[in-house]
């Protein structure tokens, strides 16, 4: 894409070189993450290429980050991650075939992730929780095929198969949306809201008809296990609903369900219900210069096992680039009851339920080199937590980040 001198977005000279939005006749600006939806001014980095019949498109990252957790259980650790996707889309027939694939090279930072204050989910060996850690993601993140007909003026029906691949539940991820993006370190709402964006057998059917989107989804509701660098066997036991509207150019929302099949495998026995809702609004400000807010919340209703909790999660982030300068903000509060372990290990806080809030800031500059911008950048964390956890974490702990991104621009 030709976005200017600078790395940002200056839609008025986006050569789309033949692409178009996957799942109907609208602008592939409005693709995010797996069929989810963006508002349709959002910026997108990537480079643009057609080969015959078919219109290519990469983009992608990698970040070298230091990494200081503070308090009693924080911890320090300098670690890479890293996305590479590339995507190619052709007429087939009437309709649309569109192909993607995406990696990381996330799980040589090793099975036990990074340090993240209240972070939860996953294992790092398929025996230990991991807490206050994020886990890193599967080396194989999509490997997905989408096929889109038009049924009338304004209509479309398509389909969609992944394996890996994302369902129709929860907004578009964090790390596939500008607002997001910005910040190296994952949500601790994660598992609230977009965990199941690297889920091993998808297959998703839907109706587009101009800005509305109704869709329904058959997949694995199982975590990704602590082997990270194959393909699980599909099991498509869970399912999932979702509606999202874009009613103009800078505005999508969505509300989505979804029923989980025993997704944690130390807790086999636990069923769990998701629901979310969000808004992200989009902002273009000029040449280069954009602002991005998503508002989100995810609840968790687990039966069958001894996590009885019905626990909520909010999020607000939000990012502003003003040339080569983006400065972004996130703002979290969840229900967090797995923090010491389960109740049978013994320790008097197991299994109870904290309310947790976790506020980021930071920014980066951005240097271009061609088709790609190097940033240089940093942030800083700081946290509420209830009195009856402060002992374990400290009364006030700070935590930072310094980071250096590589990342494709076009």
């Amino acid at each position: 894409m030709d976005h200017g001198s600078m790395p940002g977005m200056n839609h008025a000279r986006m050569d789309m070189k033949g692409m178009k939005g996957a799942l109907g006749g609208y602008s592939m600006m409005r693709d995010a993450s797996g069929t989810a939806w963006q508002p349709d001014s959002s910026p997108m980095w990537a480079i643009m290429g057609k080969t015959g019949d078919w219109s290519t498109m990469i983009h992608g990252f990698v970040t070298l980050i230091q990494d200081h957790q503070g308090g009693p259980r924080g911890d320090s650790k300098t670690f890479s991650t890293s996305m590479l996707m590339g995507m190619a889309q052709r007429p087939v027939g009437r309709g649309t075939l569109t192909l993607r694939a995406m990696g990381s090279l996330d799980p040589l930072m090793g099975k036990s992730g990074y340090p993240l204050l209240l972070a939860t989910g996953e294992t790092a060996d398929g025996r230990t929780e991991l807490v206050d850690r994020q886990h890193p993601h599967d080396a194989f993140m999509e490997l997905a095929a989408t096929y889109s007909h038009p049924l009338g003026q304004d209509l479309s029906a398509f389909l969609y198969l992944g394996l890996p691949g994302e369902p129709a539940l929860g907004p578009a991820t964090y790390m596939h949306r500008f607002s997001g993006m910005a910040n190296p370190e994952a949500p601790i709402s994660h598992h609230w809201l977009d965990s199941t964006h690297v889920t091993f057998g998808v297959a998703t059917a839907g109706l587009v008809y101009k800005g509305l989107k109704l869709e329904g989804s058959i997949f694995t509701g199982r975590e990704p296990d602590e082997r990270r660098w194959d393909i699980e066997r599909p099991r498509m036991d869970s399912w999932s609903v979702r509606a999202t509207v874009n009613p103009t150019t800078n505005l999508s929302l969505q509300v989505s369900h979804g029923f989980l099949n025993s997704p944690e495998g130390l807790h086999p026995e636990e069923d769990v219900r998701r629901t979310s809702a969000s808004v992200t609004w989009n902002l273009p400000l000029g040449e280069d210069r954009n602002w991005q807010s998503t508002l989100a919340w995810g609840r968790n209703d687990p039966s069958g096992g001894e996590h009885g909790h019905r626990t909520d999660a909010f999020l607000l982030d939000s990012a502003v680039q003003f040339g080569r300068w983006t400065l972004f903000g996130r703002a979290e509060n969840v229900d967090k009851d797995e923090l010491f372990g389960d109740v049978h290990e013994g320790d008097p806080l197991a299994g109870k339920v904290f309310n947790v809030s976790k506020l980021s800031l930071g920014g980066y500059h951005s240097v271009p080199l061609g088709k790609a911008a190097l940033d240089l950048g940093g942030l800083v964390s700081k946290y509420d937590l209830p009195r009856d956890i402060q002992s374990r974490y400290g009364s006030d702990p700070t935590s930072f980040m310094l980071f250096t991104r590589l990342r494709i621009t076009g």
